[in-house]
């Protein structure tokens, strides 16, 4: 997918855990950079794959226009000053540069069901939701136009998991696949699937 949009280059993964997609970007061609706030698992990403991945407050020490893309999977929802996030993000951001924002679709179908037990708003951990129309916002207060907007569709069936178990106290294995297989096959535009990733390019 982010070859479509860049072919090589220079990567940041923020919120990398344990740089699982880092590692494989590397063996891709990439130069990777990681950020990742957690200490023990920071620790375990450089130990394991010998990356380069720093705590959060490194962003602020990366040169301007370092990057060819940067992706947050789902980082965004967790971080208190999304516009000062934003402004971060296009300083480091190449002006050719990709942007990947991936973060629960709050208007999703399995949102819907599920209603207050849907695992998406995963309250307090996250402080924001998000529609389309939002994101869109977001990104244009910022001097960012949203490119593309492509589904997650694993997560359907994995949110609908949680959310199963949230409802009942129980893994409903059978009702959180078909609510999931639901919320895919029946997920219109306007509205959209449980997750969404934005491609997202400077104005």
């Amino acid at each position: 997918m982010i070859r479509r949009f860049q072919q090589n280059g220079e990567i940041l993964d923020i919120g990398c855990a344990t740089a699982q997609f880092l590692h494989f970007m590397k063996q891709n061609g990439w130069k990777t950079t990681g950020i990742e706030p957690d200490e023990k698992t920071r620790e375990k990403a450089i130990s394991e794959y010998g990356l380069q991945v720093f705590p959060e407050e490194s962003l602020d020490a990366f040169q301007k226009a370092s990057f060819d893309v940067i992706t947050l999977w789902h980082v965004l929802e967790h971080v208190s000053g999304l516009n000062e996030r934003m402004v971060q993000l296009k300083h480091l951001l190449k002006p050719s540069g990709t942007l990947i924002i991936a973060v629960p679709n709050c208007k999703s179908l399995d949102a819907k069901i599920y209603g207050k037990f849907w695992a998406g708003y995963d309250l307090p951990r996250h402080l924001y939701h998000f529609t389309k129309a939002d994101m869109k916002l977001l990104a244009e207060r910022n001097g960012f136009k949203i490119v593309e907007v492509l589904p997650m569709k694993f997560d359907a069936f994995y949110v609908s998991l949680l959310s199963e178990k949230y409802k009942s106290g129980k893994m409903r294995w059978l009702p959180a696949f078909w609510n999931g297989l639901f919320s895919n096959l029946k997920s219109k535009p306007i509205n959209g699937h449980s997750s969404l990733i934005y491609v997202i390019a400077m104005k």
